[in-house]
């Protein structure tokens, strides 16, 4: 069915996939994910890397194989480290150009080949804001669709106070502050504003299904209890 006419009988509007994520709900959204991830992964698979030879997806779409060599092709997902970095009293975090207006976010980045997930967090902060990590602790992890398919492996990363200067790097952010708990508790109150609101606000976070949401809140839920 031809764009137009899907959007004339469903009343609706095709918009950019990232875009429309923020705005679904919790219960939606890591359906959505997966679907958008599947799909991707199949439109890009159409022929063996060894052969050339057009694969062939099981009935349901959940791998494709090559005939002609009997391989067998799997999804894959991509290691992302996410990382809520924080100096005791302040969290920090930044947005990327892509960004939806003035959302901020925590750090991330795709773990290199050979990496631990350990060596993926002290790099990625150092590279994005000149920081060096001195712990950090696990959290949790997410699918995450954007911009194929990624795991994103959650931590929180500490740095010394003393230490905390930031030497944003342009070339992979637009913007990185940091923010302390009353800020964040504000933050965490809004939804995603919309354009008569935007000018009201300094900034907003992701939305609550959202890993880097999860860990905001964990972060200013220690806060408050310290």
């Amino acid at each position: 069915m031809e764009k137009a006419r899907a959007e004339l009988l469903l009343k609706g509007k095709f918009v950019e996939f990232q875009k429309a994520f923020f705005l679904l709900d919790g219960k939606n959204a890591p359906l959505l994910s997966q679907a958008q991830a599947l799909l991707h992964w199949h439109s890009t698979h159409l022929y063996c890397s060894r052969t050339g030879q057009l694969t062939q997806k099981n009935i349901s779409g959940s791998k494709r194989f090559c005939r002609t060599d009997e391989i067998i092709y799997y999804p894959q997902m991509s290691p992302v480290v996410i990382m809520l970095v924080s100096d005791g009293a302040r969290c920090l975090l930044a947005r990327q150009e892509g960004f939806p207006p003035r959302m901020f976010s925590a750090l991330a980045g795709f773990c290199n080949i050979g990496e631990t997930v350990e060596d993926s967090v002290h790099r990625e902060v150092a590279e994005e804001v000149g920081l060096d990590v001195s712990s950090l602790v696990y959290s949790a992890s997410q699918h995450w669709p954007f911009p194929s398919s990624s795991l994103m492996i959650g931590c929180h990363a500490m740095v010394q106070p003393k230490q905390n200067k930031i030497n944003l790097n342009h070339s992979e952010l637009e913007d990185a502050r940091w923010f302390d708990a009353g800020e964040i508790a504000e933050a965490l109150k809004r939804k995603m504003p919309s354009k008569e609101e935007m000018g009201e606000i300094e900034f907003w976070v992701p939305p609550p299904w959202a890993l880097a949401h999860r860990l905001i809140k964990e972060w200013i839920q220690e806060q408050q209890q310290s």
